[in-house]
């Protein structure tokens, strides 16, 4: 399988914490709950982002482990849900990126690229089935690779959790207030 250092070569203006967060000792116990099968293995034919997962059509689906799956319970209410996923494949030493598409270099928490201090994934999906005894979760799409460790799920909240104000400075978002 191929390591961090390989799936994110270095680019001009990046630069690399002094130590890897890998290699430091736990502040917190962090339990993986499950895992995510999706139709990607690797890097370069993983979408960008949920929107170019869902225009590929292909649906995702999580595995909650046994001890976990009573905590789907109530999760069936939910229209769509929010995945807190563990990027485990991502260089977590890399504190300063140049995205292909940018002009510039900026520190990775002005990005949304997996390479950062904790690489956890945050992706917004629609609940297309729910199995507790089976502890599957369907979704509408993912968009990381496939056997990506899940370290949550919770019910999302259209109510609270959009904000149509929200802006990022330089970026369109011509598709504002549709999901």
């Amino acid at each position: 399988m191929t390591g961090p250092r390989e799936m994110f070569g270095a680019r001009e203006g990046e630069r690399r914490l002094d130590h890897d967060p890998a290699a430091m000792p736990p502040d917190a116990g962090v339990v993986f709950i499950g895992r995510i099968t999706s139709p990607w293995t690797t890097r370069e034919s993983c979408p960008k982002n949920m929107r170019a997962a869902r225009e590929t059509g292909q649906p995702a689906m999580l595995t909650i482990e046994a001890p976990y799956r009573e905590g789907l319970r109530g999760l069936e209410r939910s229209s769509h849900v929010v995945i807190l996923s563990w990027l485990h494949h991502a260089p977590r030493n890399l504190i300063v990126q140049k995205p292909r598409h940018a002009a510039e270099a900026k520190g990775v928490f002005g990005l949304r690229s997996p390479a950062r201090p904790n690489p956890v994934g945050l992706h917004v999906a629609r609940l297309v089935g729910l199995d507790i005894a089976t502890g599957r979760v369907d979704l509408d799409a993912i968009d990381v690779l496939d056997g990506t460790p899940v370290i949550d799920i919770k019910p999302y909240f259209a109510s609270t959790d959009a904000i149509a104000e929200a802006t990022v400075e330089g970026r369109e978002e011509s598709d504002r207030g549709q999901r």
